[in-house]
Parts: C-alpha cells; sequence; structure tokens
C-alpha cells in the first residue's frame, strides 16, 4: 500500500483488503485476466470466501465480487511468510525504517537491497 501513498485504515486487516482491491484493479487495467493473488493474511481468504460472515467489510467485498467478474480466472490463496523468505524480510526491514517516505527512483535505495 505505501507505493500508493495513501493514509492509514482503521486497523491491519482494512489495509490487506485495501491492497487486495488495489491489486486486483491494477491486474485489470493491465489486461491480466488470468491472475492469482497471494498473501499472508488468511482471515482475507477467509473473508473472500465466506463475505456473509464479515458485514463490516462489505462494501469491500462487494467491490472484490465485482472485480472478480473482470478476470476469466482469478483465486486468492494464503501464503504463510515462512514460505515466503523474501516477503517476510521486505516486512522485517520496513517495520525498522524510522520513516515511511516513498521513494521513486531508477535505482533501488541501498537499504532494499541489503534487506532482500
Amino acid at each position: 500500500m505505501g507505493a500508493r501513498n495513501v493514509r492509514a485504515s482503521v486497523s491491519p486487516l482494512h489495509e490487506e483488503i485495501e491492497a487486495l482491491v488495489w491489486a486486483m484493479e491494477c491486474m485489470r487495467n493491465l489486461l491480466q485476466f488470468q491472475v492469482t493473488f497471494a498473501t499472508d493474511c488468511s482471515q482475507l481468504v477467509k473473508m473472500v470466501l465466506e463475505p456473509d460472515e464479515w458485514p463490516a467489510f462489505a462494501s469491500y467485498l462487494e467491490d472484490i465480487k465485482n472485480l472478480q467478474q473482470s478476470f476469466v480466472s482469478s483465486k486468492i490463496i494464503h501464503v504463510p511468510r515462512t514460505q515466503n523468505l523474501r516477503a517476510d524480510s521486505l516486512a522485517r526491514s520496513v517495520r525498522k525504517q524510522t520513516s515511511f517516505v516513498v521513494h521513486m527512483d531508477t535505482e533501488l535505495p541501498v537499504w532494499f537491497t541489503e534487506s532482500v
């Protein structure tokens, strides 16, 4: 979500679902219609599979349902951080940063290349 430069959400779960909606919109806009979205948030996968159980997220889940219709094939799967060391390393290094300034350049920042 940092790439979008958006305000902080109500909760980490809200951040996860907003990130999924954004990723789905990006893939649709890039004309990628067979996509597997992977997340380390098992609750997010449960939400999408059982939307009636999550009334507080109804508007987000409606957006996801509508976006899913844009795809020929799409899945949302859970991949634990322990099975994705690069994502885990990136998440840990971000927590160590003193600020959340997004830096866009043709070169990766030193802290990023060292953490990966």
